[in-house]
């Protein structure tokens, strides 16, 4: 009898939570396949605006650096505007978006981060200073573009990471080719942004093209 009502307990019990479900325990590995799926990837996400959006805008917005240098001088704010990015975060210092053609008159190939002084008035005295990796500074190519967003990414790791993510595609895209010997003497011309210099100091050029003449 006693086994009888526990049965019919059990039936009620069971009509009564009609919408109830087992749910399964994931296991180790569908735990990983999943956190893959919405794992941030910085370097597609480069990838995918690269060629159609940050080129262009670049490009677009870039003045010739003596120009640049010269609005600088006057107003960092307006030069900012201008030949930068307008939506920046406010603590953050401007950064500019240039072009360049000049003679390189000293070249830092030794280091990972490598760099090239580079003449453009032709007085044989470096105007600014070209980074060629492989190991290149700040995030200036993320920050001189306005169609980026901050609050778009989870956290301040993931916008420092997608700022990595754009040196390693430049370099990955040209200037991995670019030869480390007999650079001094050369043509070269530049596009490409830098950050709001110390005083004193020569503008720093993160580049998103750049062409080695003769």
């Amino acid at each position: 009898m006693l086994r009888t009502r526990g049965a019919l307990v059990a039936l009620v019990l069971a009509a009564a939570l009609p919408g109830c479900k087992i749910i399964k325990t994931p296991t180790p590995e569908e735990k990983a396949a999943e956190a893959a799926k919405s794992a941030f990837d910085p370097a597609t996400k480069v990838d995918a605006i690269w060629q159609s959006q940050v080129l262009p805008a670049i490009d677009k917005r870039a003045g010739d650096i003596k120009t640049v240098l010269q609005a600088i001088a006057a107003n960092p704010d307006e030069a900012g505007a201008k030949y930068g990015n307008p939506r920046k975060q406010a603590s953050s210092p401007w950064t500019y978006a240039v072009k360049l053609n000049g003679k390189i008159v000293a070249a830092d190939t030794a280091s990972r981060a490598g760099t090239l002084d580079v003449d453009v008035d032709g007085d044989g005295k470096a105007d600014a200073k070209v980074q060629i990796g492989p190991a290149i500074r700040g995030t200036a190519l993320r920050d001189a573009l306005d169609f980026l967003d901050f609050n778009e990414f989870r956290n301040q790791i993931e916008w420092a990471q997608f700022g990595k993510a754009f040196n390693e595609k430049a370099n990955s895209s040209f200037l991995a080719a670019l030869p480390r010997d007999g650079l001094t003497g050369k043509t070269i011309t530049v596009t490409g942004a830098f950050p709001l210099p110390a005083s004193g100091q020569l503008p720093l050029i993160t580049p998103s093209a750049l062409t080695l003449g003769q």
